[in-house]
């Protein structure tokens, strides 16, 4: 029998949250934040306004592996710190800003999915706004389900990448 073949053009390790969208692959900025901030993330080298950050628009901490969604508008702020739904930011803290708010982009349709380490379960919101859960799926494995969320509570599996 013959293996469809899956093609896509753009990929994403995917933080699970049970707050926070998956983002579409599209980074806006990165950089090190230059101060520590609870819930907020500050970084004096950065015009967050200038750049096009918006509400709704997904922060990735590449230090820790949390994320966090845009909650106010730059300029409510001032241009070098963003207030964020959730997350702690530690000063060095580097960090990646993707777009998802309708202002900055569009937010993520739907992407599937690839169990690229530890196989298990995975909770996920689909395009529909559907929440199930995949239960033992092994690694090596490809999701072909339109998703826009995984949950933290409910997924085992890890390492997993979102496709566009």
């Amino acid at each position: 029998m013959p293996t469809p073949k899956l093609q896509t053009s753009r990929a994403l390790a995917v933080i699970p949250s049970d707050t926070v969208p998956i983002p579409n692959p599209y980074p806006m900025v990165s950089g090190t934040a230059t101060d520590t901030q609870s819930n907020s993330l500050e970084d004096t080298t950065k015009d967050f306004l200038a750049l096009g950050v918006r509400i709704g628009d997904v922060v990735y901490n590449t230090s820790n592996g949390t994320s966090a969604v845009v909650i106010a508008d730059p300029s409510l702020s001032g241009s070098d710190i963003l207030s964020l739904s959730t997350m702690s930011v530690t000063s060095g803290d580097t960090y990646i800003i993707y777009q998802n708010s309708p202002l900055s982009g569009e937010p993520n349709a739907g992407c599937v999915l690839y169990v690229g380490g530890a196989g298990g379960d995975i909770t996920v919101v689909t395009a529909g706004g559907d929440t199930v859960t995949f239960t033992q799926v092994p690694a090596g494995t490809f999701v072909p389900v339109n998703v826009v969320q995984i949950t933290a509570s409910g997924t085992t599996a890890d390492k997993i990448v979102a496709l566009w």
